[in-house]
């Protein structure tokens, strides 16, 4: 059979994703719900359905929420079976006694109580019924979805990138061309390396995930934890049960320079699980076997001209603390309203800049946390007198999701506020500029809301009861520099159910907060200002780099 290598153009498309996964597909959901024309390519001829991480953090939660997925997430077969599910032990086998558990004062455990902190909290869908949430999302919003399709070459110019993509199926090439192009290609990202972007860290070990059906409600014995750490003679791994009974998942870890892959077949992983469960006669049914390597990565840079690394393209962490996925979302989410922005006119293209400012260090701190959790995993099994003590570097989970704090120049400078050794976790989530805007509830008609309900596709101007200056500012602002902005009175028409505005914002009866689409605060005033039009006009400016 001869191949057909014909050349004709695809299409154009403002913003071409590569990339069908987790980031790529929340992307595309995040781009479209801004009015953005966007298509996506995915090598694989479907997406792969492989569990693989298990759990999207409160923060992600947030963003998924204002996309309108998050009910549809929780009703996930996976969700609704392990949504009691709390906690990460330590045992010789799934029968044996219990060795230990994770209790150290940095963690939170999924099931504790953040209702001050957000309206939603952690979901334990597993990643390929999340990915299936998002693919159906992004198809009801438009999105052009191209399976089986990958990308061969790019090249950028002033005007946009034009990339030359391939159907795996036929062989037939075609040219697209794009304004933007975004990395979501994975860990041994293509785009990145033929960018030249380094991909600094290190390699934490290297383990295969074992998905296997058997009937382990006895063994389990009524328990209903997160992740059961597993060391005996025969295997160290760790048990993730998906639905508390019959579909679970194996981390086994293993020496790529020793063991081949194929070694593990499903002989060896029947063994496998049979050591980690210590059921000698269990018959388990092997559904897949997906090699990971545990990395704790960062790149140099997330954005190359008209490119835009996110996810896994841009970094890669260990599972512990359930970090990795989610810091892709909200790379996604970053980044999303950023494009639309400029596409739509009225942000400067150098407003792209502040998603490498933003994003990287927070990143960057991410990963290191999570691999800090993974070695101190270790704990787990060892007798109270060898356990280290708890790395000073640590920070509490609650801070990193909720807590981060950007600097750059698409929010107005801050200096105090952030842990000390901390780089960008900040010590409250207080309404001060480049941290994510603080959950206030609220109550509209009768309907209750949180204060993240109102941000979404533009710049939100948020006040309080004493607003009427602020309103008629923002509508002369909005109509001279053509953009949207919206205003709403806290305690006008929206009752502050908690009567918290003021101290959660740190703003007076008269004073002003600018929040941006992504639901971070841009910049504050505290009291209405005497030229409170100029001040407005010259901040939205600036921010949105248009100065």
């Amino acid at each position: 059979m001869v191949l057909s290598t014909t050349r004709s153009t695809l299409r154009n498309t403002d913003v071409l994703v590569v990339g069908g996964g987790l980031a790529g597909l929340s992307a595309a959901v995040f781009l479209a719900g801004q009015g953005v024309d966007c298509l996506l390519l995915e090598r694989r001829p479907e997406l792969s359905g492989h569990p693989r991480a298990r759990g999207v953090h409160p923060r992600a939660m947030e963003l998924l929420r204002a996309a309108g997925v998050e009910d549809e997430l929780r009703g996930m077969p996976s969700a609704r079976l392990l949504a009691g599910n709390s906690g990460v032990i330590a045992a010789g086998s799934l029968t044996g006694p219990e060795l230990g558990a994770l209790d150290e004062k940095y963690v939170m455990d999924v099931s504790g109580d953040i209702g001050p902190l957000s309206p939603t909290g952690w979901c334990l869908c597993h990643q390929g019924e999340l990915e299936d949430v998002l693919r159906g999302r992004a198809e009801r919003l438009g999105v052009a979805l191209r399976f089986h399709t990958e990308m061969v070459t790019f090249a950028e110019d002033d005007e946009g990138v034009t990339a030359r993509v391939r159907d795996r199926f036929t062989g037939a090439e075609r040219t697209l061309k794009a304004r933007y192009l975004v990395a979501a290609d994975g860990a041994h990202s293509g785009i990145r390396e033929t960018l030249g972007i380094p991909f600094a860290g290190e390699t934490l070990g290297h383990y295969v995930n074992i998905h296997f059906h058997a009937d382990l409600t006895e063994p389990l014995a009524g328990r209903r934890f997160l992740m059961c750490h597993t060391a005996n003679d025969e295997v160290r791994g760790a048990l993730m049960p998906l639905d508390n009974a019959s579909d679970w998942l194996l981390h086994v870890a293993y020496d790529p320079d020793g063991t081949e892959l194929e070694s593990f077949t499903e002989e060896r992983c029947g063994e496998l699980v049979r050591a980690a469960t210590g059921v000698t006669d269990l018959t388990p049914r092997i559904r897949s076997v997906s090699p990971w390597e545990g990395a704790a990565r960062t790149a140099g840079r997330f954005r190359d001209g008209r490119v835009f690394l996110i996810g896994d393209a841009a970094h890669v962490m260990p599972p512990s603390g359930g970090f990795g996925s989610s810091t892709g979302i909200q790379d996604a989410h970053n980044l999303a309203w950023k494009l639309a922005a400029v596409l739509d006119g009225w942000a400067g293209e150098a407003l792209l800049d502040s998603y490498d400012e933003e994003r990287r260090p927070v990143c960057e701190a991410t990963v290191e946390q999570a691999a800090l959790r993974s070695k101190d995993r270790q704990r787990l099994t060892g007798t109270a007198g060898e356990r280290p003590p708890v790395h000073p570097g640590m920070v509490e989970d609650a801070q990193v999701w909720l807590s981060w704090r950007y600097r750059s120049s698409a929010v107005t400078p801050w200096d105090e506020g952030v842990l000390p050794g901390h780089g960008v976790w900040s010590a409250e989530n207080d309404g001060r500029p480049g941290g994510r805007a603080p959950h206030l509830r609220l109550r509209r008609g009768g309907v209750e809301l949180s204060v993240l309900d109102l941000f979404g596709d533009r710049p939100v101007l948020l006040t309080g009861p004493d607003n009427r200056v602020w309103q008629d500012v923002a509508r002369a602002v909005a109509h001279e520099l053509e953009l949207p902005l919206t205003v709403h009175g806290i305690g006008a028409e929206l009752t502050d159910v908690d009567d918290r505005w003021p101290e959660l914002y740190g703003v007076t009866a008269r004073g002003a907060v600018l929040v941006r689409p992504d639901g971070v605060v841009a910049w504050r005033c505290a009291d209405a200002p005497i030229f409170a039009r100029d001040t407005l006009r010259a901040v939205l400016l600036r921010l949105l780099a248009r100065s």
